[in-house]
């Protein structure tokens, strides 16, 4: 491999100051480092700091500061958006911090930045607990938590940042802080769904909740032809906002994945989907799952008893990682028949077997937090919708790209402005902007304290506004 010179820090002496591994362009295994779940990212940093320890951590930020060079952090790794690792950047590789502490007793879970959800689950599911988190074991704790984190329990406990009790953090001037409600509670605030833009969270302590029988819930898909979407919707809309919050389920349009459990007659077929998650008393559960069971003429029913563990991770062996992503994302109040006429036209086109639109709920728990209360705003019902364009082959990456993008421009305007950070690209400052609504200025003057250099700008950044 060709040593390319990207800066004249002097790396040679932040690996001799660091207990993990300093990896260079010319380091066997550069390739596989910079690598991140998101395919269509190629980016070559200029060094990746595989930090095996909060102090190596905070060697790596004030080697930046010190030599002028420019900061990514990678933790899951996970970003629509790839920014994890950056061009001519040094990457804080988080990787390495993947440990769990669960204290039964208190209902905590304590995890360090470099976990995954499967991580976290793992930890608490054997106790009968879970957090509420995302819909992929493989998605990283620490960018999910500092988007906001919607997942299969947010209509019961809320959502991720809902849960965060505590976390530590790295400041831009390699200083360490604990934030909570009472130990600098602006950076707090603002860590609940204000993205990367503050520090490096090196550890989060969550709540965690009793769920289904310990840690069993019944979950699973009921599919329909995709023939049927537009009553599947109508009534999905409705139903939703009138089920018990120990019932979720999001909407998807998708195609049968062609493998077992699903019917061999079924594979590759179109498909409009609900999968859904049941954590309450299993002796209740026939009673409430009984509208779902019964509506329409489903192809599949696949409701069962199942550990959390597995629900999570159901989807895993689909989307592994390096498949080519492209991503859109907006808000929804409402699923209007103009929105439903848009999901028909562009789900009876779905590109690739990947490719699939999918419809998460906030409402519940979830919605009765004030939206001034965390960072993450959207607090009014409705949705997180997300148009994703998948495959494996990076010839199919155009294709995949126009598709989300004309599906996108056909629906935004039944949506209510803004989108879930998490799953957005890199779609400008406005974008940012319009994702935050009212507490973007609140967030930009708590940049400006705590980063008014903008050190953590690899983000959906939020330039700092100096008091």
């Amino acid at each position: 491999m060709t040593t390319t010179v990207i800066s004249g820090a002097p790396y040679t002496d932040l690996d001799a100051a660091l207990r993990g591994d300093l990896i260079t362009p010319d380091t066997a295994g550069y390739d596989e480092a910079r690598a991140v779940y998101n395919g269509m990212i190629d980016k070559r940093p200029a060094a990746i700091a595989r930090c095996r320890d909060v102090a190596d951590v905070i060697t790596a930020v004030r080697f930046a500061r010190e030599h002028d060079v420019r900061l990514a952090v990678r933790g899951g790794g996970h970003h629509a958006a790839g920014f994890g690792v950056w061009d001519d950047a040094l990457v804080v590789d988080l990787s390495q911090l993947r440990s769990t502490t669960v204290d039964p007793e208190a209902h905590t879970v304590r995890a360090d930045a470099g976990c995954t959800w499967g991580d976290v689950d793992h930890a608490t599911v054997a106790f009968g607990m879970a957090t509420p988190s995302g819909f992929l074991a493989s998605t990283g704790v620490a960018g999910l938590t500092l988007g906001g984190g919607i997942g299969y329990l947010s209509r019961r406990f809320g959502l991720t940042v809902d849960n965060l009790l505590s976390a530590d953090v790295v400041l831009a001037d390699g200083s360490f802080v604990s934030a909570s409600e009472t130990s600098h509670p602006d950076l707090f605030w603002a860590l609940r769904g204000g993205g990367g833009n503050f520090g490096i969270v090196t550890s989060f302590t969550y709540r965690c909740h009793d769920i289904g029988e310990q840690g069993m819930v019944i979950g699973g898909p009921v599919l329909y032809d995709i023939a049927n979407t537009p009553e599947v919707m109508r009534w999905y809309r409705s139903l939703v906002p009138a089920l018990p919050e120990e019932l979720s389920g999001w909407l998807g349009l998708l195609t049968i994945p062609p493998a077992p459990p699903f019917p061999e007659e079924l594979w590759g077929r179109k498909a409009c989907g609900i999968v859904w998650c049941y954590t309450g008393p299993h002796d209740r559960a026939e009673e409430v799952l009984e509208p779902i069971r019964n509506f329409g003429s489903p192809l599949v029913v696949g409701l069962m008893p199942m550990p959390f563990t597995a629900l999570q991770s159901a989807f895993d062996p689909l989307y592994p990682a390096g498949l080519q992503w492209y991503w859109r994302t907006d808000f929804f109040r409402e699923i209007t028949d103009a929105a439903i006429d848009v999901h028909v036209e562009y789900g009876n086109q779905l590109p690739t077997g990947h490719s699939t639109m999918h419809l998460y709920p906030i409402d519940g728990a979830a919605a009765r937090v004030p939206a001034d209360a965390t960072a993450f705003p959207y607090r009014e019902g409705g949705w997180a919708g997300v148009i994703v364009g998948v495959d494996p082959d990076p010839a199919n990456a155009d294709v995949l790209a126009r598709w989300a993008r004309a599906y996108w421009e056909a629906l935004h305007p039944t949506a209510v402005g803004g989108g879930y950070v998490n799953f957005m690209m890199a779609e400008g400052q406005d974008r940012i902007a319009a994702s935050y609504g009212d507490n973007y200025e609140r967030l930009a003057r708590i940049k400006g304290r705590y980063d008014p250099e903008n050190t953590f700008s690899v983000n959906q950044n939020i330039p700092p506004l100096r008091d």
